[in-house]
């Protein structure tokens, strides 16, 4: 089993940004579609943003143009850019790697970090 470890979490005003990070082993970040995932508390688990091996990346739509995702395969390290938050983007966030499909669906990832907590003010 993979270990993704995120971090970077914090509180933050609206329109503030956060980077969150999750490192990992080495064969994942070679051959693994990496993403990034949230759940708020009433919520189900939303796919936030995927990026394949070729750095193609896949964004829900509430995010598009604030937040960017990429991969650093000899850092063995997936970021998350968050720009311009807003309070609905409240949640933990996870990272996960599919060694398959790399979209958006949380059921085609196979390891999973344990989260950290982003929280946004009004």
């Amino acid at each position: 089993q993979a270990q993704l470890v995120e971090s970077g979490g914090g509180s933050v005003q609206a329109g503030g940004s956060l980077r969150l990070s999750c490192r990992g082993p080495e064969h994942i970040f070679v051959n693994y579609c990496l993403g990034w995932f949230r759940q708020a508390p009433g919520k189900e688990r939303e796919g936030v943003a995927t990026i394949n091996t070729d750095d193609w990346p896949t964004y829900t739509d509430s995010v598009k143009g604030r937040f960017t995702i990429s991969r650093d395969n000899p850092e063995n390290t997936l970021y998350l850019e968050m720009n311009s938050l807003e309070p609905e983007d409240t949640a933990m966030y996870y990272c996960a790697a599919s060694g398959g499909f790399c979209n958006l669906d949380s059921g085609d990832f196979d390891d999973w970090g344990q989260g950290t907590q982003v929280t946004i003010s009004a």
